[in-house]
C-alpha cells in the first residue's frame, strides 16, 4: 500500500497525487475534502485512475465530466442537511441562521440546509464568513442581529472559535447544531477547557460506520470513526472491482464498482463477497456504512449517520439514522 498526505490543502494534493501516480498506484482513496479532490480530479481522469472518497459530500461531482473515474462511499450533502434539518425541527427551532464557511463545502451544505429547513415549516437565514478570519466576532454579531431561534454552523477546525463565541454572547448551546467537519469528541473540551459543561445540549451528526465497526476500531482513533465505515467501504469496493475486472485495468475497474453494491447477491465483508465473485455470481455488497446502492454516476444513494449530544461536559452518540437519498 501506498500513501501520501494531501495536507488538506488543493496546492499540496496534486503533488501527492502524482508521486503516488508514479510510484504505481492503480487507484486512490482520498481526499478528504471535496475541494481537494476537485484539485487532482482531472488528474485521476486523464490517467483512467479509480478515485474513491469517503469524505466528499459536495453535489458538484455528480455532474461534472472529468468525474467519470470517481465514486464515493458517502451521500451527497443532501444526506447531512437532512439529519440536521429534523434535528433541529424536532427541537422547536422555527428561524434559523445558517453560518457557512466560505467554500464550495459550506456553499452547497448551506443552500441544502435552507431547503430542508423550508420543507419542514422553519425559516432561515444564511451568513456566510471566511474560515481564514482572524476573528468571527463580526459574524456572531450579524447571526445576533437576525433574531433566531437556532444556529446551523457549517465550519472545520474554525467551528470552535465560532462556537465559543456563541456561547459568550448568550446564544444557549442547544440552540447550536453543527455539521460533520466539527464531529470530534474532545470538541466540548475544547470550546471550553475549563468548564465543558457550557455547551450541553448542543448537536452535532457525521456520516459513520454501524455500531459493531465503530467499536472494532475505536481504540485505535480515540474514540472517533467518522467517515471510517466509508474509508473502509471504499478499500473493500476497489478491491472487489479489481476481482471483478480480473485485473487493474482503470476503465474496467470503475465500470464494475457500481453493480457491486446493487441488485445481486447480498453479502456484507470482502471475503463473503469475494468468495462469490470467483463463483462468478453477481454481488451485492452491503457496507459498514450503510446499503450503499451506488447510482450510475458513482454516487451512494443510502448513508448511515450518527447524531450526537454534548451531555454533562461529553458528547454522546444519542441515534444512528440512515438516510436514502432521492434519485
Amino acid at each position: 500500500m501506498l500513501a501520501g498526505d494531501s495536507a488538506t490543502d488543493p496546492d499540496v494534493a496534486p503533488e501527492t497525487v502524482n508521486r503516488l501516480l508514479g510510484e504505481g498506484a492503480h487507484v486512490i482513496i482520498g481526499a478528504g475534502a471535496s475541494g481537494v479532490s476537485q484539485s487532482f480530479i482531472q488528474t485521476l481522469s486523464d490517467a483512467q485512475i479509480p478515485q474513491c472518497a469517503a469524505s466528499n459530500t459536495s453535489p458538484s461531482f455528480s455532474t461534472q465530466a472529468n468525474a467519470d473515474f470517481y465514486f464515493r462511499t458517502v451521500t451527497v450533502a443532501i444526506g447531512e442537511s437532512q439529519v440536521m434539518a429534523n434535528s433541529m425541527a424536532s427541537r422547536g427551532a422555527t428561524n434559523v441562521a445558517i453560518a457557512n464557511r466560505a467554500d464550495d463545502y459550506g456553499a452547497s451544505l448551506a443552500r441544502l440546509l435552507a431547503d430542508d429547513l423550508a420543507e419542514l415549516g422553519v425559516t432561515s437565514q444564511t451568513v456566510t464568513f471566511d474560515p481564514g478570519a482572524p476573528s468571527f466576532d463580526a459574524t456572531v454579531a450579524q447571526i445576533l442581529d437576525m433574531g433566531v431561534d437556532a444556529v446551523g454552523l457549517i465550519a472545520f477546525e474554525e467551528g470552535i472559535a465560532i462556537t465559543r463565541r456563541l456561547i459568550e454572547m448568550g446564544v444557549p448551546s442547544w440552540a447550536i447544531h453543527l455539521t460533520a467537519g466539527q464531529f470530534d469528541f474532545s470538541m466540548p473540551e475544547r470550546v471550553n477547557p475549563t468548564d465543558p459543561t457550557v455547551v450541553d445540549g448542543l448537536r452535532v451528526q457525521s456520516p459513520s460506520g454501524s455500531e459493531e465497526f465503530n467499536q472494532r476500531v475505536f481504540e485505535k482513533t480515540g474514540g472517533n470513526a467518522i467517515y471510517g465505515g466509508q474509508a473502509y467501504d471504499c478499500a473493500v469496493i476497489l478491491a472487489l472491482a479489481a476481482l471483478t475486472a480480473g485485473g487493474v485495468d482503470g476503465p474496467t475497474i470503475i465500470a464494475a464498482v457500481p453493480e457491486i453494491t446493487r441488485s445481486g447477491q447480498k453479502c456484507r465483508s470482502y471475503g463473503e463477497c469475494a468468495e462469490l465473485v470467483v463463483q462468478g455470481i453477481d454481488i451485492d455488497y452491503d457496507g459498514v456504512s450503510g446499503p450503499l446502492e451506488m447510482d450510475d454516476v458513482g454516487d451512494t444513494t443510502v448513508g448511515r449517520y450518527v447524531l450526537a449530544e454534548v451531555r454533562n461536559g461529553e458528547l454522546e452518540v444519542i441515534e444512528t439514522v440512515d438516510v436514502t437519498i432521492d434519485q
